[in-house]
């Protein structure tokens, strides 16, 4: 069996404050290739071990790896291997939506010639071809929930990360971004 894309081994967060813990001792192991996803009530911790998967909070306890690579000790490694769209994505409003691709091609490292093409096909796909040189805060939600998807997808990372992916999307756009995910 091969390793797993993703592998949490008890881990645990509390919140200074409670005594109860967000999420205690969870064990998961995700092989490559397979969709999984958090299903529950308000508070049940779906949106606080996602933010420790991807980095955002730090486990009181455990260990959580991303193809090897651990969250703790080499956060940059998993970082560039993750995908992440947020529950509500906060973006550079200034920016335009190609300045916003650009500076995470930058981040991710993306070649200029894959990335170039890597975003010109998923701002077609998504329909935002027409108004990726205006600025961000002039989006409506659904387009900048497009855009955080493009630029969750363009560097081709190993693991997708999503939270409330589909809040704000047209149907065509979720039809779209689900065919993508298969």
């Amino acid at each position: 069996m091969s390793e797993p894309i993703l592998s949490l081994s008890g881990v645990s967060k509390t919140y200074r404050g409670n005594s109860r813990p967000a999420v205690d001792s969870l064990n998961l192991a995700v092989p490559p290739g397979e969709i999984f996803g958090f299903l529950g009530p308000n508070g049940a911790g779906k949106t606080t071990t996602i933010k420790l998967i991807v980095g955002l909070l730090h486990a009181d306890s455990g260990r959580i790896t991303v193809s090897g690579a651990d969250v703790a000790t080499d956060p940059l490694a998993v970082k560039k291997r993750i995908g992440f769209v947020p529950d509500n994505p906060d973006l550079y409003e200034r920016l335009t939506g190609l300045e916003y691709l650009n500076l995470l091609g930058d981040v991710f490292e993306v070649p200029g010639a894959v990335r170039k093409e890597k975003i010109r096909s998923l701002l077609r796909v998504f329909e935002l071809e027409a108004a990726v040189a205006d600025v961000i805060q002039s989006y409506s939600h659904g387009m900048r929930q497009k855009l955080v998807l493009i630029g969750a997808l363009f560097h081709d990372p190993a693991l997708f990360i999503l939270d409330e992916p589909m809040v704000g999307l047209d149907p065509r756009s979720a039809h779209l971004f689900k065919q993508i995910m298969r």
